[in-house]
């Protein structure tokens, strides 16, 4: 397991041209024609294995000329082409469709339709491969040759099978012919009609095969995929606005958060968790997954409950130095390839992260404030109250100045940096030198702040005086500190942290924005970190960087060096709405609205920070995740802050004071979930603003919360008191 956790570069690059498709934890990554080529990325995933690495369909030996692609459901696409040009013809009169379903396995339509007036005869062939490859393995291309890989005909099925990774594949299809490598099919096509056939590709995970989730017994809709995503769109919020792009952009996220959405095998009817991206993070990441469901809260608080009740499992009980395990910490990823190893928890845990712990604290409050799911909360509190004890015992103790959460890996297997800038270089200091461990991100200090203050509310429901003075004491503590040691006066701003030696880092970066969304950040410094995030240097006019253009080791083409990260800006967006800058937030939410319509509106995980007045459209970062969990997130967290929507409903409050852009129009949101039930909330173009279907109870008040960012005003958020 150990060295699967030493990837600290970039993932390898799809190429130009490839079609995702993805499903829970399944997903494919194929060619434009539908092929999956061997010796690149492309492939059928599932549990963190590439089942295929090989599947080419050819018609008379000769690959398809690839027409168009038809996006259907997250899981699902159509290719569209057609044969090459028969004997005596100068076109093709063969068209070939290729429905392909993603889920668990792969099932894959295929059509054929002449469009001659001959009947056309013709082998169909679908050339299959497999290396039984580790999803980490393809995504350093580092794949290891697996020597004893059988591809075994059973009737009309081929079986790839490695008994040393105890993984592999059955593929079935009626009719065809099966030999090593291929299965066949010799075809004579009507004039004027057509031939189907229809091939299921089921895993075989630890020794044992499983149904692909689109079985070619049932039809398509039937599957519990497209049952859940039919829920899924049914079931949530809608939103009518006159802006267009606005709604293309939220319909695509709640779409592709519907995709990412992972259910516990042989646990459906549990809460589901989210995964972090497509194609290489399908699984469980603690930060991702965390702040995911927390800016998702509009849409649905499910994932909410099912991320929180399971990391609360895979939750640390010991010390592992090799797994950087921690008693109360919580995981920053989890894994089920075939080198992880397996873990009591039946997958492999990694806890290398240094702000999924107080993320998992913040995201209870969080979930506690809409109302739903009361019960379950509280019986979470006590892995809260562990979580809160890994700061205090083991993040605290790990640097030179106590009082701070600090980080450092465990062994050189681990990732030197343990925050959400997780690459190798992701810290440095204005000069471009990189920063040495151990080290206490500025963000992370927020992160623990807001878990502080979390911790004292529900003390204080509790009646538990003595916990929620303990908690507003730390809290305090630590928001002073903080605006102490990472002040950087001749900059005016905060210091992206300290490094080993208690030296600020002095980059100017995007972390400080987080640090206006924790409300760590004293009232007095908000105006210089709001001018530093909308200067030249940091805004790009599509969003945020992640480091100014002044700095040493700034590249607009680097992934955590100058990149716009979405959930970056949603949550500085937050931030800035917090301390009153309506007009700053407007900015860089319009910015990253743009953003979206040029991407077809699916925000991608990061994109590169050339600034617009150098080129008019943002410019692709060729790695990036997409779908990417938080980036999908991104635009609806927006819109909440743009909304200032701020529930407090076991205190029977719910503020609400739209200050959306004059292009956004009439706005008219019904279904939202919150306090046990569903909320319509209408926007006038004037401002006006209606919210309906609250239990009478709770009181509406139309203006901001008002924040002075001190600490007594956050208690009052909480407890709803004068």
């Amino acid at each position: 397991m150990a060295d699967a956790w030493t990837f600290e570069g970039q993932p390898a690059a799809l190429g130009a041209g490839t079609v995702t498709l993805v499903e829970g934890s399944s997903f494919c990554v194929s060619s434009w024609n539908g092929d999956i080529r061997p010796g690149g990325p492309q492939g059928v995933y599932h549990a963190d294995t590439r089942l295929l690495s090989r599947w080419e369909l050819r018609v008379d030996d000769a690959p398809i000329e690839p027409l168009q692609v038809l996006a259907g459901a997250p899981y699902h696409a159509t290719f569209l082409g057609r044969t090459q040009p028969r004997p005596g013809r100068a076109e093709s009169t063969l068209m070939v469709v290729r429905d392909r379903y993603v889920g668990g396995g792969l099932r894959e339509d295929l059509l054929l339709r002449n469009l001659s007036d001959e009947p056309a005869g013709c082998v169909v062939d679908v050339h299959i491969g497999s290396d039984v490859a580790d999803l980490f393995e393809v995504k350093i291309n580092r794949v290891r040759h697996v020597p004893d890989v059988e591809l075994v005909p059973e009737g009309a099925s081929l079986r790839v099978y490695s008994p040393s990774r105890a993984r592999g594949a059955v593929i079935r299809a009626a009719d065809a012919l099966a030999v090593p490598g291929l299965l066949g099919f010799r075809v004579a096509v009507p004039a004027r009609g057509e031939w189907r056939a229809s091939l299921q590709v089921n895993p075989i995970i630890d020794g044992e095969e499983s149904q692909a989730w689109f079985s070619t017994r049932h039809p398509v809709e039937h599957a519990r995929p497209a049952v859940r995503l039919a829920a899924w769109q049914r079931h949530g919020p809608c939103v009518v606005t006159d802006h267009p792009v606005l709604a293309m952009t939220l319909r695509r996220s709640k779409e592709d958060l519907g995709s990412l959405r992972l259910y516990e095998p042989g646990s459906p009817d549990e809460p589901p968790t989210i995964a972090a991206g497509a194609p290489w993070f399908m699984t469980l990441f603690g930060r991702d997954s965390l702040l995911t469901s927390w800016m998702a809260l509009p849409l649905d608080q499910s994932p909410a409950l099912g991320t929180l009740r399971r990391l609360a499992r895979l939750q640390g009980t010991k010390i592992d130095p090799l797994s950087e395990e921690e008693p109360g910490k919580i995981p920053h990823e989890l894994r089920f390839g075939a080198r992880q190893g397996v873990s009591p928890h039946g997958a492999a845990c990694y806890y290398g992260s240094v702000d999924a712990t107080p993320l998992y604290v913040v995201l209870l409050g969080e979930l506690h404030r809409w109302g739903i799911h009361r019960e379950a909360v509280e019986e979470l509190v006590p892995h809260a109250d562990a979580a809160l004890s890994w700061i205090e015992e083991y993040g605290e103790r790990a640097g030179p100045i106590e009082g701070l959460l600090w980080y450092r890996r465990k062994t050189d297997k681990g990732l030197v940096n343990q925050g959400w800038k997780d690459s190798f270089d992701g810290v440095n200091f204005a000069d471009g030198t990189l920063a040495r461990a151990p080290i206490a991100l500025a963000e992370a200090q927020g992160y623990a702040y807001a878990a502080y203050v979390t911790r004292s509310h529900f003390a204080h429901e509790a009646g538990d005086h003595e916990t929620e003075r303990r908690y507003l004491d730390k809290a305090s503590s630590l928001r002073r500190m903080f605006n102490e040691l990472f002040w950087l006066p001749e900059r005016g701003c905060y210091a992206i942290g300290l490094d080993r030696e208690g030296r600020p880092i002095d980059s100017v970066a995007s972390n400080m924005g987080h640090c206006l969304w924790t409300g760590i950040v004293d009232e007095d410094k908000a105006e210089y970190v709001a001018w530093h995030l909308l200067s030249e240097e940091m805004f790009t006019g599509f969003g945020v960087r992640t480091l100014a253009s002044s700095m040493g080791a700034y590249n607009p083409m680097s992934y955590h060096n100058g990149s716009v990260w979405p959930h970056d800006n949603a949550l500085i967006v937050s931030g800035l709405m917090r301390y009153g800058f309506v007009a700053e937030a407007q900015r860089v939410a319009m910015g990253l609205l743009d953003a979206a319509e040029a991407f077809g509106g699916r925000l991608p995980e990061l994109f590169c920070g050339f600034g617009r007045k150098e080129f008019p459209v943002p410019v692709p970062y060729p790695t990036s995740c997409s779908p990417q969990a938080w980036a999908a997130a991104s635009p609806v967290q927006i819109m909440r802050a743009l909304l200032r929507f701020d529930p407090w409903i076991p205190h029977g409050r719910l503020w609400v004071a739209p200050v959306l852009p004059e292009k956004f129009g009439e706005l008219r949101i019904t279904g939202l979930p919150l306090a046990g039930g569903r909320v319509n909330l209408v926007v006038w173009s004037s401002g006006e603003t209606k919210v309906s279907g609250l239990p009478p109870e709770i009181e509406v008040r139309c203006e901001p919360r008002p924040s002075d960012g001190t600490l007594a005003d956050h208690h009052d958020r909480f407890t709803g008191e004068p």
